[in-house]
């Protein structure tokens, strides 16, 4: 357990010396890319998601726009605004983009047609042309229970439908759908190699350590530049840095499903406001006694927040562990 140092409140979080973070984060990365690495410049995927759009502002600034290439990766379930808002922010900064689009890739590994098989199982009344789908946990982080997952169908007419969702077809949609992030990662090691470049890495301290990314997807980066910060302060960095204001106000999604689904409903099962100091909180070894008033919530509500974090910790390790040999 660490050592607090702080007396915790609201406001913990927030980065006083803004343009010395930056500078740091920049510092770091040129070192990380030029020296370490020996490579030329940067590659990075972006979606129109505010992580992404982050690290892109900061690699053209530690590297200089000219030294860093945009690869947008849509395919035929991605929200069509990702495409648009990705493409002006590689405009604002001066950045170099190519469009990937990677259906192709996907229908050779039946990445659709696996998922849509196991949705098919739950649902027999699914049309997987004209139906939407999206799988979410419904229940309460601040419940001491582990995350049971439900699928959710979304009729032509809006009309929407709900069932919990058994193992075996959450593991297979899951692994289908993993296909997206897998090939994305391949497609940027392409340009990556043909440029020699580094693969930069968008997930931020929360992805990374509760588990929120795909081994060997969107975790397989040579450097992470934005791992070690929170949620709120990838926001307070990204409006320092002028990322695009349409970006900034965007409900973070995870753009997988064909139905519209937040990151919240997928997998945090809160707000990143209050997560991100209930996650300070819980690994910087405040007791629940101490911080429940300022996160309005019960004493026990928090110790059950603390709980899931350490589950979703302990069940993700593999994620981010090296190769055993």
């Amino acid at each position: 357990m660490k050592t607090i140092t702080k007396t915790f409140s609201e406001d913990i979080l927030f980065i006083e010396n803004i343009e010395s973070v930056c500078e740091e984060i920049c510092q770091t990365l040129k070192a990380n890319i030029g020296k370490r690495l020996k490579r030329r410049g940067a590659v990075v995927g972006i979606s129109g998601g505010i992580d992404s759009s982050l690290v892109l502002a900061l690699a053209s600034r530690a590297l200089g726009s000219e030294n860093v290439i945009g690869i947008l990766l849509p395919e035929k379930d991605s929200n069509p605004d990702s495409l648009i808002l990705a493409q002006q922010l590689a405009d604002k900064f001066g950045v170099e983009t190519v469009i990937e689009n990677i259906s192709s890739a996907l229908e050779g590994f039946a990445c659709y047609k696996r998922r849509d098989a196991a949705i098919l199982r739950v649902f027999p009344e699914f049309d997987s042309i004209s139906d939407k789908a999206k799988i979410e946990i419904k229940q309460n982080i601040d419940q001491a229970m582990p995350s049971v997952f439900s699928i959710t169908i979304v009729k032509e007419d809006g009309t929407e439908k709900s069932k919990l969702l058994p193992a075996k077809e959450y593991l297979q949609i899951v692994a289908s759908t993993n296909f997206k992030q897998r090939s994305r990662m391949s497609m940027l090691y392409y340009y990556a190699e043909c440029l020699h470049y580094a693969v930069v890495g968008t997930p931020n301290k929360h992805e990374v350590e509760q588990g929120f990314f795909v081994k060997h997807g969107d975790g397989g980066a040579d450097v992470m530049p934005i791992g070690h910060l929170y949620k709120t302060q990838v926001y307070q960095l990204a409006e320092y840095l002028g990322v695009p204001q349409e970006i900034i106000d965007r409900t973070p999604t995870t753009d997988t499903y064909s139905a519209e689904q937040t990151q919240e409903e997928f997998f945090y099962q809160m707000p990143f406001k209050e997560m991100d100091l209930v996650w300070y909180a819980w690994e910087n070894g405040y007791a629940a006694e101490e911080v429940a008033d300022d996160l309005n919530k019960s004493v026990e509500q928090v110790q059950n927040i603390y709980i899931n974090f350490e589950r979703k910790r302990r069940t993700t390790d593999y994620l981010r562990s090296a190769p055993i040999f």
